[in-house]
């Protein structure tokens, strides 16, 4: 299952979250499964979000949407946007 690894900062977590909580991107319609929302604990301005996703053709699709985004409105509400298709080869409870 491929991860769309997105991290970048934010001016202000409350007003990103809200832009993130509007869904521009239409995350089920673009074939997110599962999200987790994750924020630095030295840095409550920095996040990282991991999408996942049941094909690399859609993990694709994804990212060039989000960077029409960030070149556009996303600007607004993060800086210096960053993002990775990666896949899980590992993960264990110990």
């Amino acid at each position: 299952m491929p991860i769309l690894h997105i991290q970048h900062a934010v001016p202000n977590f409350d007003g990103w979250k809200r832009a993130f909580d509007s869904d521009p991107m239409d995350r089920k319609g673009s074939g997110v499964r599962r999200y987790h929302v994750h924020r630095a604990v030295a840095d409550p301005n920095f996040v990282m979000i991991d999408l996942e996703l049941d094909t690399l053709p859609e993990a694709g699709r994804l990212l060039e949407k989000l960077r029409y985004l960030w070149s556009g409105p996303g600007a607004s509400v993060m800086r210096n946007p960053e993002a990775w298709i990666i896949e899980t080869v590992e993960s264990r409870s110990v």
